[in-house]
């Protein structure tokens, strides 16, 4: 089976697309490498398990959309820095950087057919802006990024711990965590001050928890120093 042989779904596609344009006024050589990276996705997710099968036929919503999303909260004024942790298919890193080629964007996965992937993806849709970090998180060398992003990696303390490393006290963190969003901000009490909940637009149970922290206000065990 190939990317042709999935019936995705048009009016799927089509609303995705109409948002995307309406939002940040893609050009037509940026939905042209969207859809090219849609055909691909599809393709490769026959050999691995990139993405669930039942969202296929929504891939432009569940994982186009929902990753495109996140440049809502960021300023598109000046070029920024960004790590996509855990990045897998490429979701939200390739999307974000086929949408916004003035910035950088460095994608960590330690697993090696989803590096070979995206490294395959990053050469064929020519994306320069994008590079993959092909290691463990704990072993990519420690620099200052402006975004820090990741997609169903890891629940916030664990995440915190691991990438706090990454930050200043500027960086923005974006993390999509679908239904568990408010949840996971309202186990620590001491994270209402720092992070907030975003509604997703592509599901109104799901969120996206956005704020900023001084990493040395980071526990050891991604709770907040008091």
């Amino acid at each position: 089976m190939t990317s042709l042989d999935i019936e995705v779904n048009r009016q799927d596609r089509q609303q995705a697309l109409d948002w995307i344009e309406s939002q940040f006024g893609a050009m037509d050589a940026q939905i042209e490498r969207l859809n090219e990276f849609v055909h691909m996705l599809l393709d490769e997710a026959e050999e691995q398990n990139l993405i669930a099968a039942a969202t296929r036929p929504i891939i432009w919503s569940r994982h186009i959309l929902d990753s495109a999303q996140l440049l809502n909260h960021v300023p598109r004024e000046t070029s920024m820095s960004w790590i996509d942790l855990g990045s897998g298919a490429g979701l939200p890193g390739i999307v974000l950087a086929i949408l916004q080629p003035a910035d950088q964007f460095t994608l960590v996965e330690r697993r090696p057919l989803r590096v070979s992937w995206l490294e395959r993806a990053i050469a064929q849709l020519e994306l320069p802006n994008a590079r993959v970090c092909g290691t463990a998180v704990a072993a990519v060398p420690e620099q200052k990024f402006d975004v820090i992003t990741a997609r169903a990696f890891a629940p916030m303390p664990k995440l915190l711990a691991m990438a706090g490393r990454f930050a200043t006290k500027d960086t923005l963190w974006l993390l999509p965590k679908g239904r568990s969003a408010n949840d996971e901000v309202a186990a620590i009490p001491s994270w209402h001050k720092t992070f907030h909940v975003e509604r997703s637009v592509t599901d109104s149970e799901s969120g996206i928890v956005v704020g900023r922290i001084d990493p040395k206000a980071i526990g050891p065990k991604g709770g907040v120093r008091r």
